[in-house]
Order: C-alpha cells, then structure tokens, then sequence
C-alpha cells in the first residue's frame, strides 16, 4: 500500500468561518469531497456504457488522492468529529454496500478507524448495530489492505474499555468472524495484516474467556467465507491451533513483535484445560506445536553467542513460549517427542536463560549503585523485574518438571555434551530451592549413579540436600 499523500494547504483561516475546528483545513473542501464520494457510489445518471450501478473497480487518481487527504486529516480530532457530525459513517456504510473498488473500500475503513481513535466518536460507532455487523462483515473481504485497515479498526474499539464488551459480544454472536479469522492465519502472507489480525484474537481471548472455549472448541460448523464475487463459499473446517501455528511460521522471521503476539496466544490456550487439550489431542498428538516452539527456543532466541541482555528483551516471548511447553510437557510426558528432547532442552538452554537471569539482575545492582534514579526510571525498573520474575517462575516449574523425567541415560548424555556440570547444576539448585526441593533431591539421586564426584560437590555447596547413605 502505498504512502497517503499530505493533507492540503487550505486557505480556510482566509474564509471566515469555514475552519474544521482550530484546523486550518476548509468544511467547504471536505463537503466538497465527501458529496462526490455520494457521487461515486450513487451517480445521478446510468453509466452510458451500461455497467451496473456502483461497479466501477477503479478510483480516478484525483478523487483518490483527495479521499486519502481525508484520511490523514481524519488523524485530527476536529475533522474527525466533523465528519462525524457530517454523518460520514453512513456514506461509508453505502460504500460497504455499492462499491466494487477495494481501495476505496480499504480508505474508507481507514478514516473510520482514525475516527475511531478518539472516544466519544469510538463509543458512536460501536453502538451502530448496522454499521458494526457491516464492518465484521469485511473481515470475509478478498483484499489485504482492506483486511488490514478493518483489523485496525477491530483492534482500536476492542482497546476501549467503554465498548470492548459490545465488540465481544457482537463477534460471538457472529460465527462467520471465526472462520475469517482463520482463514487469514491459515493462508496469507501478508506480515502485517498477520501481525494486526493476531493482535485482535489476543485482544478478544484476554478480554473474554468464554469467546476463547467458544472458538476452540469450534470447527464443527460451516460457514460463509471469503470470495471475490460476494457468491457464498464455504470455507473448510477450521480448528484454531493449526491456524495460529502457521501464523506464526509466516512472522517468525520478518516480525519479533508479531511472533510474541501469536506465542501469547497460545500462552492464553493453556489457561484452560480445554486450550491445552487442544493442542496436545490435535492429529499429530501436538508434535507441531512442540517442534515449533523447540525451534524458536533452541535456534533463534537466547542463544549462546548473545549477550545476557537480551532475555530482557525477549522476556514476554520466552515466557510465552515456555508456558506452553510446560503445560504440554506435564500433560503429555509420555509422548516421544518430549523424551528424546528433555535433556538438552533441560540443562542447554532452561539454566543459560537463568545464568542470563542472575547476570541482569547483577547488573541492574551495580548500575542502581553508580547512579540516583529517576522516579519514573525506577518504576520501569521495577517493571522489568515483574516480567523477568515471571520468566524465571516459569523456567523454574518446567526445569523441576524436566528434572523429575531424568533417568541415568539423560544424565550422562547431558554430562558427555557438557550442559550439565557443576556450574550448571549449582545455578539450576540455587534457583530451584527451595521451593523445588524434591525435584532437585530426585535428580541428585539419579545423579549420584551417573557422577559420584559432581553429586558429592553438590552435596557440599547445598548441604541441606545431603542424602543419607
């Protein structure tokens, strides 16, 4: 898509009377604009050539750049409640209707989620059943940008507190939303339309518990979806794991910020049994899932030749990441794909990302000590610490999980590759205990058939571990 053009240079503070508020972009020139928008969709006279009402596919360029004039306006509250007050919503509506030109389409969605942005006209908007239920509709459009500016406009309402209920509600009476959403997850290509759409299912899930078990357990039933010809077309029976997976194959490399998006939404599947059932009872028996996250944790994120700062900042998308494997891991513990990988998974890269841990945290002491503080910078600070509790809270209950499942052949693949040593295991001792006691007295034991000498040093730095003989 591309760039707007500027909004114009006005003479309104010429022509008393005639500025938008305390803008100086001229009520006549949007009148203007905004009748022959009337004029585009509801011509006066047929075509000569005999098309169809409204079916023109084509925007000429100065009536498109003038309607993207509007839409940056549209950015200002002044003009946004003018054209609110100039009932804009409604010519948009008759644009949803008539219009077979998808940047037109696309533009007017835009000015509405610009107008959308500020409250009162945001509260004006979602109270329009009409125009809310025509606006869920686009969402089964053919054409990207305007999937993309209908994903915005979604997005916008659903992030005001006053409406996001009504937003709620409306989408979980309307099945169709479903499987629109999945079908965009499951089949485009376009990262950012993928990054907006995943960030209104994220939206919908932490706001609604109930929509999300509505949505997993969909897939049974079929509805109208996508199609270039409004003609009906039946969409195939989708199931929502698979949908956010192959999203999120499609952001991982070109989006950080859209990966930690859709990890989180599978972080959000496992707050309820019937999320995890979801994952870990797909055909597969979840191995996709599983593979997946393994990949992004083991080759892309937190790596060994990366300095410790950086699991501050990808603290939100680990975390994400290994709450899932954690509940996978204690649901499924008997499935291959969880035994061939616990080992190293375990001790290479669970203790590297606490050893990342206790390097920031020491860190941010010694910086603390340099200099005074702001107060707002220690409020950050103190935000930063909350998320990273919450990385190693997680990283703590899957380690004391893993290392229950250790059996001797573990340990000594894991003592011949170098992840588990002295250092390693005092580092994942030191965070575990002691909270996680038995877990760590169970592996010390099987740890002592493998390594007498390391189990009898562990022995000696964590003395109340001590196991009678």
């Amino acid at each position: 898509m591309d760039r707007n053009p500027s909004p114009p240079c006005s003479d309104a503070e010429e022509e008393e009377g005639d500025a938008v508020g305390n803008t100086v972009y001229s009520k006549h020139w949007l009148f203007s604009v905004l009748t022959r928008l009337i004029e585009v969709i509801a011509p006066a006279e047929p075509d000569p050539a005999g098309s169809p009402e409204g079916a023109r596919t084509e925007l000429d360029e100065e009536m498109e750049n003038d309607i993207c004039k509007v839409w940056d306006m549209s950015m200002d509250e002044d003009v946004a409640l003018f054209l609110q007050e100039f009932n804009a919503p409604d010519i948009f509506m008759g644009v949803f209707a008539k219009s077979k030109c998808p940047r037109l389409t696309e533009i007017c969605v835009g000015i509405l989620g610009n107008m959308a942005c500020f409250q009162d006209i945001c509260m004006s908007i979602s109270e329009d059943e009409n125009l809310g239920q025509v606006l869920l509709q686009r969402l089964c459009d053919s054409d990207s940008p305007t999937l993309l500016e209908t994903s915005r406009l979604l997005l916008t309402c659903l992030s005001h507190p006053e409406v996001a209920n009504v937003w709620v509600e409306r989408i979980r009476e309307n099945p169709s939303v479903y499987d629109c959403v999945c079908f965009i997850m499951s089949s485009s290509t376009n990262v950012d339309l993928l990054v907006k759409v995943g960030e209104v299912v994220d939206k919908l899930f932490d706001l609604d518990e109930e929509l999300m078990l509505n949505w997993i357990k969909n897939g049974t039933c079929r509805s109208v979806g996508p199609s270039v010809d409004d003609s009906p077309e039946e969409l195939p029976d989708f199931k929502i794991v698979p949908c956010i997976l192959e999203a999120a194959k499609q952001v991982r490399s070109d989006n950080p910020e859209g990966l930690d998006v859709y990890m989180h939404i599978l972080q959000l599947l496992t707050t309820v049994d019937e999320g995890i059932q979801a994952i870990v009872q797909a055909p597969d028996g979840g191995k996709e899932t599983w593979s997946l996250l393994y990949d992004l944790i083991c080759q892309e994120l937190c790596q060994p030749d990366d300095p410790p700062i950086i699991v501050q900042e990808q603290k939100t998308v680990l975390a994400s990441i290994l709450s899932v494997l954690s509940a996978m891991f204690a649901s499924q513990t008997e499935q291959e794909y969880t035994r061939m990988r616990k080992s190293k998974l375990c001790f290479f890269l669970l203790i590297r990302i606490l050893q990342y841990m206790e390097g920031c945290g020491k860190r941010a002491v010694d910086n603390s000590k340099e200099s005074e503080q702001e107060e707002t910078a220690r409020t950050d600070v103190n935000e930063e610490d909350f998320h990273l509790k919450i990385l190693k809270d997680i990283c703590c209950e899957l380690l004391s999980n893993m290392l229950q499942e250790l059996t001797k052949e573990n340990t000594l693949e894991g003592l011949h590759q170098g992840h588990l040593n002295e250092q390693t295991c005092s580092c994942a001792f030191q965070n575990l205990l002691p909270l996680y006691f038995a877990s760590v007295e169970s592996f010390l034991e099987v740890l002592r058939e493998a390594d007498q000498t390391l189990a009898d040093n562990l022995e000696k730095r964590f003395p109340g571990l001590k196991i009678p003989t």
